[in-house]
């Protein structure tokens, strides 16, 4: 989510320090959670005399985290590393390689700009035998090879940007204690969570609270919601033409995706604060009613750093949990879809350092340093699961390694003015009351207008 990576601090530049092992942040071969073999088998690569620069959206506590995982690249090789970040590091890294002065390594979470940078030239193919092992061992695994393919200068396909750090998407936030009370049970399919929201309203609840409030971005969370009920509605390949809008917005299977979130959102009985309160309530305060007593609403779908909007002191697995927004029972041939989003690692200026660093990230190693230490969770089926610094975080690893078919967040694979403007604007006039199809058509005529 675009969003939530604008905030931040200014630019950063710095080179890591040398440290000596016993200032690395777990000392090489005494935690069992850890392959520390990729570390020896590290140690083999002299890279002695170089410098790996590299550039990414990560600032603030991520950029310690980060740095703490480059640390041993840095100790085993002896490369020096510069990482560096910016508030605008979309707009540095365009003027950064247009100049010819490219970091080595540059990490972006944005597909379409990814794809920018390949047609221009400007990224080196990481080579097909990098997206066969993206495809052979991520959960999910030829969505993200696929996710890592763009069509370089010449317009082949090739692979150049490798997924590293991944956002889950599509969880379903509750109160086990509230359920329990209630004698809920976690819904395994879209037909029982039909069956739990009409159990909650006879027993005189609200299954919902839906914020859809964000300021000149309000609407985004809907977006989300349309997104994950196109992935169990229609195979990924129609969700993979309708964000390129190869097939209209006024589709028939874009259409009924949207209507089925105007179907909940816009029944008062359905949401918390009725109708009226969705679009006026901000994103940040609507989950806070899972948790007043009694509660004014039993469910509430977010991506995986909604936690950091709950009440102070809540602890996850025990006030609060969360299970994956079910597929349809009746659709299996869909598997289990799981939609989120991402950071996708590239060659800018190609060197041995770039390449070895490439490799480094394919270790098991490169994961469990961040995973420990938190706020990562990776496709990545071969890190020890026992890294992982929370069950919660644990858990969204699984979703990720067990999921079936894995898409980006939709909205941002769409331009602009259309994933970041006229889909939000639509999702404010829905729950006002505006016809899915209305909607549906607005949206469309926005795109063409920018064709």
């Amino acid at each position: 989510m675009k969003k939530m990576l604008l905030l931040g601090v200014a630019v950063a530049a710095f080179a890591l320090s040398a440290p000596a092992q016993a200032e690395l942040k777990f000392k090489p071969g005494e935690d069992p959670r850890f392959h520390w073999s990729n570390y020896d088998d590290l140690k083999k690569v002299d890279l002695k005399g170089e410098t790996l620069s590299i550039f990414g959206p990560w600032r603030g506590e991520d950029e310690t985290l980060v740095r703490n995982v480059l640390e041993y690249f840095q100790e085993a090789t002896g490369v020096e590393i510069k990482y560096s970040s910016s508030e605008n590091y979309e707009q540095q890294i365009v003027i950064d390689t247009q100049a010819g002065s490219p970091p080595n390594i540059a990490v972006l979470p944005q597909p379409g700009l990814i794809q920018d940078l390949a047609s221009k030239g400007l990224l080196t193919p990481l080579g097909d035998a990098t997206g066969k092992w993206v495809a052979e061992n991520y959960g999910a695994g030829q969505s993200w090879a696929a996710l890592g393919t763009y069509k370089g200068k010449d317009g082949k396909s090739d692979f150049y940007a490798l997924p590293y750090k991944a956002d889950v998407k599509g969880l379903i936030w509750y109160s086990p204690d509230n359920f329990k009370e209630a004698g809920y049970t976690v819904p395994k399919s879209q037909e029982e969570l039909a069956t739990l929201e009409q159990k909650i309203i006879a027993d005189g609840g609200k299954p919902w609270c839906i914020g859809l409030g964000s300021g000149g971005a309000t609407g985004w969370p809907a977006t989300d919601w349309v997104e994950d009920i196109m992935l169990r509605t229609q195979a990924p390949e129609v969700y993979d033409k309708w964000v390129t809008n190869q097939i209209p917005f006024t589709d028939p299977a874009v259409v009924n995706a949207i209507d089925i979130f105007a179907k909940i959102a816009t029944d008062d009985k359905m949401v918390d604060g009725g109708a009226k309160a969705v679009a006026a309530t901000d994103f940040r305060d609507s989950p806070k009613g899972l948790f007043t007593v009694p509660p004014k609403c039993y469910m509430h779908h977010q991506a995986s750093f909604i936690p950091s909007f709950f009440p102070e002191g809540t602890k996850l697995g025990q006030d609060a949990d969360f299970f994956l927004y079910p597929p349809y029972a009746s659709k299996p041939e869909l598997g289990t879809p799981v939609e989120g989003a991402g950071t996708l690692v590239m060659i800018t200026k190609d060197s041995k350092a770039a390449r070895a660093f490439i490799e480094f990230l394919k270790m098991p190693l490169a994961h469990e340093l961040w995973m420990a230490q938190g706020s990562f969770v990776t496709p990545f089926k071969g890190v020890n699961k026992d890294a992982y610094a929370s069950e919660a975080l644990k858990r969204q690893g699984e979703i990720l390694a067990n999921a079936t078919t894995f898409r980006f967040d939709g909205s941002d694979l769409m331009p602009g003015k259309i994933g970041a403007g006229a889909f939000w604007t639509g999702m404010v006039d829905l729950v006002g009351g505006k016809p899915a199809k209305d909607v549906a058509a607005d949206i469309q005529k926005a795109w063409d207008a920018i064709k």
